[in-house]
């Protein structure tokens, strides 16, 4: 077999539990398994990069740890036109996005896990109750804060304030913002679970060599393959999730490196490959007992695709902020993720501390601008706060992951498609959220302000939407597929919703719940 082994080896004909993916719900899950002595295969469709091998440069980064496999975009966002190849930007290595996530970590809120219930019938969206609710989901929200360490609680303490967070702060005060801190947040203030305090160093997209940040390649892969119980398989792409006769999940088939088709035997297969390449395997899996690709009875599978309503505002000062001192995103204000309809829209969203460097800004800060509009924003770096809007987007039907059979990647695979449209809530929630973005700066005093639109998306959400009822959606309250026993998800494409909050936590809470169950099961006899 061309590729890497790590951990382990465990023979390619061993039903055991198949984990396509290592990220924030893959390698949470493999972590879990292995604690209670349960064997698992981890594809990873990317390398293993270790902390000395992060590049704290920006482009040099994204070019060693992003996505870049073919894709296609196709609707009416921007990203169509701007980045047609990078629908998304995530990481294809080890820890998946969790080693470039920010470390936001707010919970969802309530009234998040019953949209159709509290916000009633929006035209356009397809919106559904969530088959769990707050209550179900909190002891493992406890769980996953203290796995990650979040700040601000369980007794972590909070991380300093940067500049960029102070002028955040006292605008927030300053409008009437009540509810702003530098977290919760997933890197450490001082030394906790063997993972050293930040150093400040702002580096977080980029991947964080001292390992202050949390990120499952840091923390929960390499526990997993220590305990003797997981044999991560890198470099190994997944292409099909096979079933037997009755329809029962049983192995997945991957191709190594140099493009050499095995298969792995399962007695339950979990899809972590986020919510654009999973709905592709398993539209990709396709049979005669499931004509339009697996678990797809309702027709919801790569509907519904979520990327979290998103801008940017970058606020100008006749002094100094630096804002790329320190923890980039270490700064959130909750005010406005609360459940208001009388705003325009129906949801909410959180400001957060954002800085990018000069390359980062100069691509991303309007795609197209030139001039002295543009010369203007970059003169003016050193003296210019930034703060990120994230917010609830609608999910639509018609927003969705397809395969596109016409374009073919390295393997000669059809790539996905991602087609999105803003629903009107999105523009109105965005518009509401750079009018406030632009009273918190200029109350301490910006000279001037400019409003960023939607990067290439990080927060990718919906495509396998869990659902109380087989017509309503692809996945049951643990995550299974209605349609195929034995298969689950378990990354940010069971979203029913989006809600708010940056995913990571919930994703994190999710697997750690999932893992149980299949324990549970497995103990029993029942997979």
């Amino acid at each position: 077999m061309t590729t890497q082994q790590h951990g382990n080896p465990i023979a390619q004909d061993e039903a055991v539990v198949v984990i396509v993916g290592s990220g924030a719900g893959g390698g949470t899950t493999a972590y879990e398994l292995a604690q209670k002595g349960i064997k698992s295969v981890v594809l990873e469709a990317g390398p293993w990069l270790k902390p000395d091998d992060y590049e704290n440069d920006e482009w040099a980064a994204f070019n060693q740890m992003a996505w870049l496999d073919k894709r296609t975009t196709s609707g009416g966002y921007r990203i169509t036109k701007d980045f047609p190849n990078l629908p998304a930007w995530i990481v294809k290595a080890v820890g998946g996005s969790t080693t470039h996530w920010s470390g936001a970590t707010p919970r969802f809120n309530e009234h998040e896990f019953k949209t159709r219930t509290y916000y009633g019938e929006v035209e356009g969206a397809n919106l559904l109750d969530w088959p769990i609710e707050l209550a179900d989901l909190a002891p493992y929200y406890d769980r996953a804060e203290k796995a990650i360490g979040s700040t601000h609680r369980h007794g972590r303490p909070a991380l300093p304030a940067n500049n960029n967070y102070k002028v955040f702060a006292n605008g927030a005060e300053k409008v009437g913002y009540r509810y702003y801190a530098t977290g919760p947040y997933g890197t450490n203030a001082e030394p906790y679970d063997g993972r050293p305090a930040s150093v400040q160093d702002g580096f977080n997209f980029q991947g964080d060599k001292s390992t202050a940040k949390w990120s499952t390649a840091v923390r929960e892969v390499p526990r997993a393959v220590e305990s003797g119980n997981c044999d991560l398989r890198t470099e190994c792409q997944a292409v099909q999730v096979t079933h037997d006769a009755a329809g029962r999940a049983n192995g997945v088939l991957y191709l190594d490196s140099d493009g050499n088709l095995h298969r792995q035997a399962a007695s339950v297969v979990v899809v972590a490959g986020n919510s654009i390449e999973t709905p592709r395997l398993l539209l990709m899996s396709a049979t005669s007992l499931h004509p339009d690709g697996l678990a797809n009875s309702s027709g919801q599978l790569g509907r519904n695709y979520m990327r979290h309503l998103t801008g940017s505002v970058y606020g100008r000062f006749d002094r100094e902020v630096r804002m790329y001192r320190g923890e980039t995103m270490a700064g959130i204000i909750a005010d406005e993720s609360r459940l208001d309809t009388s705003r325009g829209f129906v949801g909410g969203y959180y400001m957060e501390t954002l800085s990018l460097g000069p390359a980062f800004l100069a691509a991303f800060v309007d795609p197209g601008l030139w001039g002295r509009e543009f010369t203007e924003v970059m003169e003016a770096y050193a003296n210019t706060a930034g703060m990120w809007i994230v917010g609830e987007d609608m999910p639509q039907e018609t927003n969705r992951i397809t395969l596109n059979t016409a374009v073919l990647d390295q393997w000669g695979l059809p790539v996905p498609d991602v087609h999105f449209d803003d629903h009107a809530n999105d523009v109105a929630m965005r518009t509401h959220g750079y009018e406030r973005a632009d009273m918190l700066y200029e109350a301490v005093g910006a000279s001037g302000t400019h409003h960023t639109p939607p990067y290439p998306a990080t927060h990718n959400l919906g495509t396998c939407r869990m659902s109380a009822r087989p017509e309503d959606g692809v996945l049951g309250a643990f995550g299974e597929a209605h349609d195929v026993p034995g298969l689950f998800v378990s990354d940010g494409s069971v979203m029913t919703t989006g809600a708010a909050a940056n995913p990571t936590l919930t994703i994190v809470a999710l697997a750690i719940r999932q893992a149980e169950h299949i324990a549970e099961r497995l103990a029993k006899g029942d997979l």
